[in-house]
């Protein structure tokens, strides 16, 4: 009899064990002539070498299933252990399984040409209207890196640009005055990954969210670096940001060029990047329309709105 250790290294534990701990019953279960003890993330098996052996195998490919696809059943885990590949449906345009096994994909052309680019270059400029999937599909390329261990970390920003309030008069510390500019990017995220690895990611600095002023004087490398409502950045803040790419790292830069809020004096510093550098190697530019807009039927219609009373204004020269 011997004892071996197993450690989760990758998943969330709630999620590999199952609701109840039916997926755990179940691998004791598939292996009676083994003592199998779990506490969080930390599994002790006790027997047999032979067989412990042949169990600690089986944990690997149900891990490496449940790592990619978030989610594990009881059928999967029975198809690994009596060595049967499990059954899959293909998805289209995949870039990630979120949570519950929930695909997501790059659902329109011009998502499928920012994950293509994505891909072929090292900075990625994104434009759009709101709901055009710009900031998910971006946090979902992150994901997918950090999942694949193509990068270590994934760090997300966006410019606190304050909305007729002053941060120093809102109540809370710090991290409670800013959290509310960077919920977009938390609300992504819990959709992709259990809340408690994302929990574990942010308290070890594997993911980090911060106010566009967070990364002066940083050297971001070896990381998915995303700067979010970009068009709210003035053109020295922009600069400041682009210039912290650092080796193995890259970068995507998202906004809306049709919701700018700063103040009219204030040039916006996406606008005036995409002009400079949208034409060096290695950068590359999309712009989503409204036909990309995946969120309720109603947003595309408001967007459609919006943009013919500003080209009437426009046409009669009033603001």
């Amino acid at each position: 009899m011997i004892e071996r250790i197993y450690i989760l290294e990758n998943v969330d534990p709630v999620v590999f064990y199952g609701v109840n701990n039916v997926n755990l019953q179940l691998l004791k279960n598939l292996f009676p002539k083994l003592r199998i003890v779990a506490r969080g993330s930390v599994v002790k098996i006790i027997g047999d070498a032979e067989e412990s052996e042949g169990f600690l195998n089986k944990m690997r490919e149900i891990e490496k299933y449940c790592v990619e696809y978030s989610a594990l059943g009881e059928d999967i885990i029975i198809d690994i252990v009596k060595g049967k590949t499990p059954a899959t449906v293909r998805q289209d345009n995949l870039i990630i399984y979120g949570m519950s096994g929930k695909p997501i994909t790059a659902r329109t052309a011009n998502q499928q040409t920012f994950v293509q680019l994505f891909e072929e270059n090292d900075l990625t400029f994104v434009t759009g209207p709101a709901g055009s999937g710009k900031t998910y599909t971006a946090i979902a390329l992150a994901v997918r890196a950090l999942k694949n261990r193509a990068v270590r970390r994934i760090i997300l920003s966006r410019p606190a640009v304050e909305a007729g309030e002053k941060l120093g008069f809102l109540p809370g510390d710090m991290k409670e005055k800013i959290d509310p500019y960077l919920q977009p990017l938390y609300d992504a995220l819990e959709d992709m990954l259990p809340v408690a690895k994302l929990k574990e990611h942010i308290e070890n600095k594997v993911i980090s969210i911060a106010p566009l002023a967070f990364m002066r004087g940083r050297t971001l490398g070896d990381a998915i670096v995303i700067l979010d409502e970009a068009q709210n950045t003035t053109i020295p803040q922009i600069k400041m940001f682009l210039t912290r790419l650092g080796t193995g790292a890259k970068m995507i830069v998202t906004g809306d060029v049709t919701q700018v809020d700063l103040a009219p004096s204030q040039t916006s510093g996406l606008v005036h990047a995409m002009r400079l550098l949208g034409k060096i190697p290695g950068i590359a530019c999309v712009e989503f329309g409204r036909e990309d807009i995946v969120r309720h039927k109603l947003v595309q219609r408001i967007v459609e709105a919006y943009e013919k009373e500003n080209s009437r204004r426009a046409d009669s020269g009033t603001k």
